[in-house]
């Protein structure tokens, strides 16, 4: 996985986003505890986003190989954005919030001023979180030495992250759906599997369409940046939903600790926040509305 979007000649396979999003699928499903999204993704990005070749030829390899990288920029507010950290005369200081496996990234990149710098003397550490399965850090700037790799195109760099992540997305849907289904057909009540029953029907069938929709959005991400938008509107909202309604319809088991209905519950929530919360992103797909309109 880590090689996957690493072109062939830095040691990678050389894969697209499309191939990237059908893994992000597979690991949603099981709700993967890996730095695929930060590393193999945003770190690997972000380095071929500033078009240095000797960057490319020192980072790429290594992260092709394994070893773990993230990239810093999202400020307290969990903004991004706003870059949180600045760089003067090669000298980086600031704190960013929510970095992905930022600490235990052996590449730590930084996104200030519009380019991406490498730093090597940064101290990562691990971040609470609701959702135990994502490893999120803060990681502080004290006069860090910066090397600059080049400049970055952050819209860009986040499209690729939601077209991903969004796909991560759908496949955490598409399997708390399987899961819903498989109990509703297993718990009786009055005599009979509550999935017999009509109303439950319905509301699995509201299910299934936000499942296959969410993973349309997913597939469709990479065509532009508004449909990117879209995706992360869509998937973040389509997850939530089904995951709240997993924890409704499994009743009381649903809250127990064993049960892994509340991770993805868990999951939905602190996803949609990444990259900026859904509604950030609405006020890109739709005009907004005029006094003269409502």
């Amino acid at each position: 996985m880590a090689a996957l979007a690493v072109p062939e000649r830095f040691g990678g396979l050389g894969a697209g986003t499309a191939e990237l999003q059908v893994v992000a699928e597979e690991l949603g499903r099981v709700l993967a505890d890996v730095p695929f999204l930060g590393s193999a993704v945003l770190a690997v990005h972000a380095i071929l986003a500033t078009g240095d070749d000797e960057a490319c030829e020192r980072l790429l390899p290594r992260l092709a190989e394994g070893v773990v990288g993230a990239v810093a920029w999202t400020d307290a507010d969990g903004r991004w954005d706003a870059p949180a950290c600045r760089v003067v005369d090669s000298v980086v200081t600031g704190e960013a919030h929510y970095v992905l496996h930022g600490d235990e990234a052996e590449i730590l990149l930084v996104v200030a001023d519009g380019s991406l710098y490498e730093v090597t003397d940064a101290v990562g550490v691990r971040t609470p979180a609701m959702d135990e399965t994502r490893r999120l850090a803060r990681v502080t700037f004290d006069s860090a030495s910066a090397r600059l790799l080049g400049p970055v195109d952050l819209g860009a760099l986040r499209d690729v992250a939601f077209a991903v992540l969004a796909a991560e997305q759908a496949g955490a849907a598409a399997r708390a759906f399987e899961l819903t289904v498989e109990y509703s057909k297993q718990r009786h009540q009055f005599g009979r599997p509550i999935g017999g029953f009509q109303a439950l029907k319905h509301r699995m069938a509201d299910l299934h369409v936000l499942v296959e929709t969410a993973r349309s959005a997913a597939y469709a991400a990479p065509e532009s940046s508004r449909l990117a938008a879209v995706a992360k509107v869509h998937c973040s909202e389509a997850l939530a939903t089904v995951a709240g309604e997993m924890i409704q319809l499994h009743g009381g088991i649903a809250i127990t600790w064993e049960h892994p209905a509340h991770r993805y519950f868990k999951r939905a929530h602190g996803a949609a926040q990444l990259f900026g919360a859904p509604g950030e992103h609405l006020r890109r797909v739709r005009p907004r509305l005029t006094p003269e309109t409502g």
